[in-house]
């Protein structure tokens, strides 16, 4: 997904190439495409004899929607306890606990 949201539509070698070391083979990025194609994210068009791969889905829905499984799956469909186990694991900066403080601020002032 990485390469068609950065490069835009692509054959399956052109991925292949994209992809950083070491190597995967065509035949796993095809199949991963492939699967890809089947739950949404991507669609082909035909060019000459090869296909050519599109991201459907934009970076942002794309993790909005692998964050929805990751939460419900192994968090008992609670974000907060994503965010805890997030915070606990890896400690934040200085910048990121104090958007952490103005977001807990922010929803004890709402009622």
């Amino acid at each position: 997904m990485e390469v068609l949201w950065d490069r835009g539509p692509a054959r399956v070698g052109d991925v292949v190439d994209s992809l950083a070391q070491p190597p995967l083979s065509y035949s796993t990025v095809l199949t991963t495409l492939r699967i890809l194609e089947r739950k949404g994210y991507v669609a082909h068009d035909q060019a000459d004899r090869a296909y050519v791969y599109r991201a459907l889905v934009a970076r942002e829905a794309a993790a909005d929607r692998a964050v929805g499984h990751l939460v419900k799956k192994f968090f008992a469909d609670s974000p907060v306890e994503l965010a805890l186990q997030l915070v606990e694991k890896d400690r934040p900066s200085d910048d990121e606990l104090a958007r952490l403080r103005a977001l807990v601020e922010r929803y004890e002032e709402t009622p």
